[in-house]
């Protein structure tokens, strides 16, 4: 058996404080985008067609966005679990 490289939290309690810690950040987003799930077109006949660099370009940063929002909510979770090993 092949051992997966995703290292999942094996905890659900610290899995839904994760969870919970992010839908806090991103209703803390003001103008947080969804990624454009429309591809653009590659009919170079039509005049204005989306350009599919700047589509691609558009859903990185919406995903590196996200991925950011993730990596936050993990911190913030890891601190809060140090700060009450500490306290004990």
């Amino acid at each position: 058996m092949e051992k997966s490289s995703i290292k999942v939290t094996k905890d659900p309690v610290r899995r839904h404080r994760q969870h919970e810690i992010l839908i806090a950040l991103i209703k803390q987003q003001d103008d947080l985008e969804l990624m454009d799930s429309e591809g653009p077109s590659f009919d170079f006949n039509v005049r204005h067609g989306t350009d599919p660099a700047k589509w691609m370009d558009r859903n990185r940063r919406v995903l590196l966005k996200y991925q950011s929002l993730v990596n936050t909510s993990i911190t913030l979770d890891a601190m809060l679990d140090s700060e009450a090993l500490q306290s004990d």
